[in-house]
């Protein structure tokens, strides 16, 4: 435990203080080339709250994540644990043997200073960037459902017996303060009038305040806060976003889960799934006289059902071949007349996993859109009017997939009712 602590030398790294760190890890040393004084810095961070430097040598090149002892975005008043770093380190070895390359390879991490030294990702860029701009990631579904269904599959009871996920449960149980952040975030602060809250105004002000008048869609929110915090299904990344993924044509990687904690898995499938109903709903505020984002619309909601597909089937796939946990143990179901039932009771979970996509997914979208933590997809549209339409046809959804749940039976059905959702926001 005395490695999560906070050092008594830690201090927050500037250029030269970062070259003195790395120049003590013969293999980062050895991978940048040159000596230290060669090497170029530059903090490219933009989240909410870590700092992101990329240091370049004559041989190569790192990333180096840094912990804040606060939240970025709100600066020194918001006190934050630099500890999560320690997370994220935790987490990152806890997936690695089972997601492969889907995450980026880490050199070496610093207790004393709560960084993180790890691969530079290049040529890829933020996916949520390439949304914005308009590109096609080919492999974006397949690679994001292919890596949820890894993750949380191999550290679940699923795959093994109940003792070895106690040991997880153990060690990310700590990671109280970024659980909270989530807690007050997502499930809370967007339904009343929290000071940390904010909107495009006046564009959504009687949205909102309509909104945070409706009770069963606050009790439906909260219902989901329950699961979040109830449901210790598997380790979840806690913040897989498009802000949390990076990609080439060829390559996607996730990154940044100092979030982690064990949580529902449909957490992490409706993060990603409502980021990319997110996308769909500002592509309006991106469209030019030579692209009107139609054709783009239809690839994101094919991605989105990609994702949802490939992720269970391959969840299926390795519950049937590496399903040695104590829930539906197989030595239960060996006769062949068993096998069906067996069958029937993956299905019935895996469709348990597809409501509760849907549920935190709304959640997700609510709070990007009245919340504390905006999305750069509708901040960067500059005319308000546009973006307060494009906001309002996204919330629409939200509400109908949290309060009318029943009205959709298939994944189909919902992404059937994205554009009418759009159409109705717009009359």
């Amino acid at each position: 435990m005395t490695e999560r602590a906070t050092s008594p030398v830690y201090r927050i790294l500037d250029r030269d203080g970062l070259r003195d760190l790395l120049a003590e890890l013969h293999e980062v040393r050895a991978l940048l080339g040159g000596e230290p004084g060669d090497w170029q810095v530059g903090e490219v961070g933009d989240g909410n709250l870590n700092l992101v430097f990329i240091v370049e040598g004559p041989g190569g090149s790192v990333c180096v994540k840094q912990a804040l002892p606060y939240v970025r975005a709100a600066g020194p008043s918001w006190p934050m644990p630099a500890e999560r770093a320690f997370f994220e380190r935790s987490y990152y070895a806890a997936v690695e043997p089972y997601v492969g390359r889907l995450i980026p390879r880490i050199y070496h991490y610093d207790a004393r200073h709560h960084c993180t030294v790890m691969e530079r990702l290049s040529p890829h860029i933020i996916l949520r960037q390439g949304l914005i701009a308009g590109r096609r990631y080919p492999n974006l579904g397949r690679d994001v459902g292919e890596y949820i269904a890894r993750a949380c599959f191999f550290t679940s009871d699923l795959a093994w017996p109940f003792e070895r996920k106690m040991e997880g449960l153990a060690l990310f149980a700590a990671n109280k303060p970024l659980v909270r952040i989530t807690v007050d975030l997502v499930f809370a602060d967007p339904y009343f009038s929290s000071p940390r809250n904010r909107h495009t105004s006046p564009q959504l002000d009687l949205l909102a305040a309509e909104l945070r008048r409706d009770g069963p869609l606050k009790a439906a929110a909260a219902r989901f806060g329950r699961k979040f915090l109830s449901e210790t299904q598997a380790l979840v990344h806690g913040d897989l976003h498009s802000g949390s993924v990076m990609v080439t044509a060829e390559d996607t990687r996730v990154i940044d889960p100092e979030f982690a904690f064990y949580g529902p898995i449909g957490f992490d499938l409706g993060a990603f799934w409502g980021n990319l109903l997110l996308s769909w709903y500002s592509q309006p505020g991106h469209a030019t006289p030579d692209d009107d984002r139609r054709a783009y619309r239809d690839w994101i909601l094919a991605e989105a059902t990609r994702f949802w597909e490939c992720f269970r089937g391959r969840f299926l796939a390795l519950w049937s071949e590496h399903g040695k946990g104590d829930v539906l143990p197989a030595a239960m179901f060996s006769a062949p007349a068993d096998a069906s039932t067996l069958e029937a009771a993956r299905g019935a979970f895996l469709d348990s996993l597809l409501a509760d996509m849907l549920g935190f997914g709304a959640c997700k979208m609510i709070r990007r859109i009245l919340g504390f933590a905006h999305v750069i997809d509708f901040e960067a549209i500059r005319d308000p009017q546009v973006r307060g339409a494009c906001e309002a046809g996204a919330l629409a959804m939200a509400r109908a997939l949290l309060t009318h749940p029943e009205q959709f039976r298939s994944l189909r059905e919902v992404i059937d009712a994205v554009p009418r959702m759009a159409r109705r926001a717009e009359a």
